[in-house]
């Protein structure tokens, strides 16, 4: 049997709900829902479908007949189009009000949770935070230039893009002319993607890092052009012909790139492809947070689960007798290493582990310890809890990127272990985004 013609004639529904990915959701008259890109709750828009699955369609706002109360103007001429952001047309207000209302949601539905109290949110500034990123590029014979960008909301094609609000004033500064640097190059249509990352300030550059990822051999002409945007621009610039292994800077010659949490007299140094977190402000606020739910004491001896570059672990080594820190990629470990020896903190150590695998007989999980701290990838942190003697900690913090893996393993911790969700709450990492960021603590009952 053909399938049927997807029916694209406009229609005019009423939005009842935002989706965890900032879409509005309405009912058809038979009751089946659909997700609309662009309104809001509370509105009624007229819109057209583009998708359809079994469960629900899919649609695009083509007007609003009737605007909510927080709808906003977007600030960027490539909302709408480019993938980046989803909620620039909601006021700032609302949209950590609706990230919340994910969190909450999540913890009913999925971990059968709610939490003693709800702290405020944690906020910083809405625009100009973003410091990590990847920008695709791709040729576009047919527009006879080179795209820079992010993925447009339809991830097929790269977004023209000609500004950007949300990522650092340094990076927003060159996206233009990134995409007319990459046009004259020989390789232009083997770049695939350009990294971006950003540290302090240095003597010899500005502290923004760009790693160009070439699937074939750079051209003497190439390189010379690269390195003559580096040096106008005082941007670092690496080249990466293959796997992580193989990047290597272009200009400087050996450029730092590192930044200081000052409120705890720390430097982190790091290399372009590290992960670090994506906000600065709101960085540095959440350690903060993160350390008065601990109620860090000087006798405290803390376990760092997840724990990177040492982001936490060193900040929280100024403050503790002991913190031992274990990650899972090698890379970072040997960092967090570095990063201890360079901040003069002897008592802060350093493992690496597959925390999905079985640990019980490692030697760390063998030592004791005061408190817990953990702040793993989307898949959440259960198969380390479920290896965890959880009775010897005293409390445990868990920083969370994804809401409904923290709603899962807080079902688990206070379902199936006893503990108590004391406090919880988000942080707006990610504004104009529909990234939840969260952050819980758990007590013993």
């Amino acid at each position: 049997m053909a399938r049927k013609r997807l029916d694209q004639t406009p229609f005019q529904v009423d939005i009842l709900d935002l989706t965890h990915d900032g879409r509005g959701v309405a009912r058809l008259p038979d009751g089946k829902a659909v997700f609309v890109s662009g309104a809001l709750p509370g509105e009624q828009v007229v819109a057209q479908r583009f998708a359809r699955s079994r469960s629900f369609d899919e649609a695009v706002t083509l007007e609003v007949s009737r605007a909510s109360a927080h709808r906003i103007t977007p600030r960027c001429a490539h909302f709408g189009v480019c993938g980046g952001c989803v909620l620039q047309h909601l006021d700032a207000e609302q949209q950590i009000v609706a990230k919340a209302r994910v969190l909450r949601e999540n913890f009913e539905r999925i971990g059968h949770v709610t939490p003693k109290r709800w702290m405020a949110p944690l906020v910083d500034h809405a625009w100009g935070y973003r410091r990590k990123g990847r920008f695709s590029v791709k040729r576009v014979d047919k527009k006879d230039k080179t795209l820079v960008g992010f993925r447009e909301r339809d991830p097929r094609f790269v977004a023209d893009l000609q500004e950007c609000h949300t990522v650092i004033a340094p990076i927003a500064a060159i996206v233009p002319a990134l995409s007319r640097l990459v046009d004259g190059l020989d390789a232009r249509s083997t770049i695939p993607q350009i990294e971006f990352i950003a540290g302090d300030p240095r003597p010899d550059f500005d502290g923004v890092a760009l790693v160009f990822r070439h699937l074939q051999s750079l051209s003497a002409t190439d390189t010379t052009a690269l390195l003559a945007f580096a040096q106008q621009h005082r941007i670092a610039v690496f080249l990466q012909p293959g796997g992580n292994d193989s990047v290597h800077p272009l200009w400087p010659e050996a450029p730092a790139l590192a930044f200081r949490l000052a409120p705890w007299d720390v430097e982190l140094k790091f290399r372009p492809l590290d992960f670090i977190q994506v906000n600065a402000g709101l960085n540095e606020a959440m350690i903060a947070r993160t350390f008065d739910l601990l109620d860090l004491q000087p006798g405290d001896r803390v376990l760092d689960l997840f724990c990177g570059l040492g982001n936490f672990t060193l900040p929280m080594a100024r403050r503790v007798r002991e913190v031992v820190g274990v990650e899972g990629e090698a890379g970072l470990v040997a960092r967090a290493r570095e990063n201890a020896v360079h901040n003069g903190l002897a008592n802060a150590q350093f493992h690496a582990a597959d925390l999905t695998q079985d640990q019980r007989g490692a030697a760390w999980m063998r030592q004791g310890f005061d408190k817990l701290l953990l702040d793993p990838p989307r898949s959440g942190a259960i198969d380390v809890l479920r290896q965890l003697p959880l009775e010897r900690f005293g409390r445990i913090v868990y920083v969370s990127c994804h809401p409904a893996s923290l709603a899962r393993d807080a079902g688990y911790l206070v379902n199936e272990r006893g503990w108590t969700l004391a406090d919880a709450g988000v942080m707006d990492m990610f504004p104009q985004t529909a990234h939840v960021e969260s952050i819980a603590l758990f007590e013993k009952r």
